[in-house]
């Protein structure tokens, strides 16, 4: 999630104990804080060490045993420039505006193109990013890339007079792209007019399916069968599927819509919708425009004003708050909601480790303070045969439209369970089912985060992203930070004010609901007090507020990082550091956590230029080109070198952009 749209209102107002009081008694359970020495935690996350709950085949462990870093920790930077270690190069490869097709007219630096330039060309503020090869090749494929906002000073010419065509260029700008790219001669380039190039805005036509699908709640005067929506916005995280799908996710997406107070739903007080005076673009402003098309920005208002859902637009928001599955390889195929995953505000997804005749998990995080983590477990069970279908979105139909929904609880003995978000199952205190509160499936989904209130789930630090290794199948999860905990922790979120954030890890404990888990790194500047730099990080790793995580194919773990702790941006810009969590094991096998005696394996690999976010990363089946963006950034970039510094004095309308790094020896990236 971007600082930028972050929005620290506490929507949670439940009483279910938070993570930081979990991990408290945790502590105390195991007596590790007596006399203020907090490094013994670090004893105990590594004795508690994961281990085996999911074994490795023999030669997962032979290419893990081989794994290992081959860079030098890089120092941090504050220029206008990417940095990344010596024997690599950075390329700017498709910035903001870069046309798709010949529909759209070059990017112009004075911000004078049009809405329909903008719905032809890459959107905005590029999040993140997954590379699908054409015919598993590692020089040829597509990019699919989140646009999570907008900068509207970016985006508009100066003196721009706010119409309808000032608001659809707004609306064009956010959402996805599908853009095929090759390696040439000259480096990477975009394949103009390519027929896999397609935008997907906050305008364009989706198939909504799962439990509220054809439900009265999605009816709308855009779509009376309930069955399809209009856009996708502030897509953040991403995720991809064994068959070769994109999953897009909706993030902040509450901001956008707004609505009279006086008539809001419970669930559109849970998940935030605006007020009629908040809203984040107020796109509906524009309503009653001479040249308006089907309520396009009348839509944005879900305020009730006629008889009926089919006389206004009170049902809009429901159409949002997904998982989004598009089929890249498919130009003319449509994008689909999965609303059994849940409705909230997902960042990323990602799936777990796979095995034939078992059901096919998916975990999410709702990035807001105090929010859960969810898992998603289909009905279907895996059939490794699925993955090379060609009827990729009936593939997703399969495993992603039934199945049970769960939220997170973590219990201090170093134990979680998953709670199903089920009519059946029973309040936190027992008194109830979610059959008291809802009247079916559906109605869960509409308010999944009011249903994981009742069941007793475990308040989190902001979780981010989910990360599968995929040696070890331990999953991993970002919680970003949470300044707000000012009174009361729990185990898997331990410290009061938690500007740094940590990275959670679990391994499911089979045939069951359950779970164990510990805490691989707590972010922290370098010259911190013990009891916040629980992992003992140094200048050349020092971080704080994990975002972006995603392992690659061999097992190492990147993780990207959303700062806003002036202890370490004090330092350096956005960064991007590498792990690989599998060679970190004991004399028994046991994996540890990072610490003092071996935080010197966390190595930062990249720093973005100023006032960026470091966001999505993904890399050719090869590994030897890694493809990672930069969102706004300040005054960048300067030239399509992605680390030439903007000259002094020098000023250039700011673009998100994708940067490709690759080894000047054409070796695989981080070995």
């Amino acid at each position: 999630m971007s600082k930028e749209t972050f929005d620290p209102t506490r929507y949670n107002h439940s009483a279910n104990e938070p993570f930081s009081s979990v991990l408290e008694k945790k502590l105390s359970r195991r007596d590790v804080l007596k006399g203020g020495a907090a490094f013994a935690a670090l004893g105990l996350f590594s004795s508690f060490g994961l281990a085996g709950c999911n074994s490795s085949s023999s030669s997962d462990d032979e290419a893990s045993e081989s794994l290992s870093l081959g860079f030098k920790s890089i120092a941090g930077s504050k220029t206008d420039a990417v940095v990344v270690p010596v024997g690599y190069s950075a390329q700017v490869l498709a910035p903001w505006g870069t046309p798709l097709n010949s529909i759209a007219s070059e990017w112009k630096s004075d911000g004078t193109n049009t809405a329909l330039d903008q719905a032809n060309s890459l959107g905005m503020h590029h999040d993140g990013m997954q590379f699908f090869p054409l015919d598993g090749s590692s020089t040829d494929g597509l990019l699919c890339i989140n646009h999570e906002y907008i900068d509207s000073n970016a985006l508009h010419y100066d003196g721009a007079i706010r119409d309808s065509e000032f608001v659809r260029k707004e609306i064009n700008a956010h959402g996805v792209t599908v853009v095929r790219v090759q390696l040439t001669d000259n480096g990477w380039q975009v394949v103009k007019d390519d027929a896999h190039n397609r935008r997907f805005t906050a305008a364009t036509e989706m198939d909504i399916s799962g439990p509220l699908a054809m439900t009265a709640a999605l009816i709308t005067p855009f779509s009376t069968a309930g069955n399809k929506t209009r856009g996708t916005l502030n897509n953040c995280g991403n995720g991809s599927t064994p068959w070769g799908t994109y999953l897009t996710c909706e993030e902040n997406w509450p901001g956008y819509f707004v609505a009279d107070e006086a008539t809001m739903t419970e669930d559109q007080k849970r998940i935030g919708i605006s007020s009629l005076t908040s809203g984040r673009y107020n796109w509906h402003d524009q309503a009653g425009s001479a040249d308006e098309v089907q309520g396009e920005f009348s839509r944005f208002n879900l305020t009730p004003t006629g008889a009926n859902a089919l006389e206004d637009y009170r049902n809009e928001a429901n159409g949002y708050g997904y998982i989004v599955e598009i089929d890249p390889y498919n130009p003319d195929s449509t994008a689909v909601k999965r609303t059994a995953l849940g409705r909230f505000r997902h960042e990323g997804c990602a799936y777990g480790k796979l095995e034939a005749g078992k059901p096919i998990v998916f975990y999410s995080g709702h990035d807001s303070r105090f929010e859960y983590l969810y898992k998603f477990e289909s009905t279907a069970m895996w059939d490794p045969a699925d993955a090379d279908r060609t009827d990729r979105l009936d593939v997703g139909a399969k495993y992603m439209d039934s199945g049970t929904l769960y939220v997170a609880r973590f219990d201090d003995d170093g134990k979680g369970m998953w709670l199903p978000l089920v009519l059946t199952t029973p309040s936190a205190d027992g008194s109830e089912t979610l059959a008291n509160s809802f009247s079916s499936q559906a109605d869960i989904i509409l308010n999944t985060a009011g249903a994981a209130d009742i069941v007793g789930a475990t308040p989190m630090d902001r979780p981010e992203w989910t990360a599968v290794d995929p040696v070890t199948g331990t999953v991993y999860l970002t919680l970003t930070n949470n300044t707000q905990r000012t009174d009361t922790t729990n185990p898997a979120n331990p410290r009061l004010n938690n500007a740094f954030g940590h990275i959670i890890r679990w391994d499911e404990v089979e045939g069951s609901n359950e779970f164990d888990w510990d805490i691989f790194v707590f972010g922290s500047p370098e010259d911190a007090d013990a009891e916040t730099n629980l992992s003992g990080l140094d200048e050349f790793n020092q971080f704080a507020s994990p975002d972006g995580m995603a392992f690659d194919a061999r097992g190492i773990m990147w993780v990207q990082t959303d700062n806003g702790a002036d202890e370490v941006t004090s330092y350096t810009n956005d960064q991007m550091l590498a792990v690989v969590p599998s060679k970190l094991v004991d004399a028994d096998g046991n994996q540890e956590v990072l610490s003092a005696s071996n935080q010197a394996e966390l190595r930062r690999f990249f720093v973005g230029p100023n006032n960026c976010e470091v966001t999505g990363l993904s890399l050719t089946p090869d590994q030897k080109n890694f493809f990672v963006n930069i969102q706004h950034p300040g005054n960048w970039p300067y030239s399509t070198n992605a680390a030439e510094e903007t000259p002094a004095g020098t000023s250039v309308r700011p673009r998100a952009s994708t940067v490709v790094i690759m080894k000047d020896d054409n070796g695989e990236i981080g070995v």
